[in-house]
């Protein structure tokens, strides 16, 4: 169950009806899924842990539940904890540290993947394909701009994966680029 993406995604679905949270799910997944192909690991395990890392937020949006209630939902569905823990590790609050790739990896791709996605929005052609990095880092100083967006779990993400933030937007970028029907971008 946690490598079939058609379960997980019917498992999302039940759960978030926007578009735009599913679109989010989606986008953060594509660059998780690009991730671990580059890191070598299991693509279908490390894409499900993406696509559910907010299944429960819709639901359950306040810091006390989210991801907690999502956890608990895991758990009686029989997911590992190595899946519950990695999604339980992508809000700070928390206090569940990142130490696995996997959970390095999801926190440095979930705002990004948000951000790249409203920088893509406000393009004349809302095309992912139009994005470049210097556009990117432009509008992550434009603190009016996708103000909710963590510029500093952004730089963070980076970081905790030893990857320079040009580098980091770039890869995305091009993991959005190759899902982007998937995405509508």
């Amino acid at each position: 169950m946690e490598r079939n993406r058609e379960y997980c995604l019917n498992l999302l679905k039940e759960y978030t009806k926007s578009e735009g949270l599913l679109k989010h799910a989606y986008s953060v997944e594509a660059c998780v899924k690009e991730y671990a192909i580059k890191f070598g690991e299991d693509e279908k395990f490390w894409g499900n842990v993406a696509l559910l890392h907010d299944f429960d937020y819709e639901k359950y949006p306040t810091m006390e539940e989210h991801p907690f209630k999502g956890a608990e939902i895991l758990r009686e569905k029989g997911f590992s904890e190595e899946f519950v823990t990695a999604i339980l590790s992508h809000a700070d609050y928390t206090n569940v540290p990142r130490v696995t790739k996997l959970q390095k990896t999801l926190f440095a791709c979930d705002e990004l993947a948000g951000f790249i996605t409203a920088v893509t929005l406000v393009r004349p052609s809302k095309s992912v394909v139009d994005v470049k990095v210097k556009s990117v880092k432009k509008k992550m100083k434009d603190k009016s701009f996708a103000a909710a967006v963590s510029r500093e779990d952004i730089i963070k993400g980076a970081e905790a994966l030893g990857i320079p933030l040009e580098e980091h937007i770039r890869f995305c970028i091009n993991a959005m680029i190759k899902h982007r029907e998937l995405l509508g971008l």
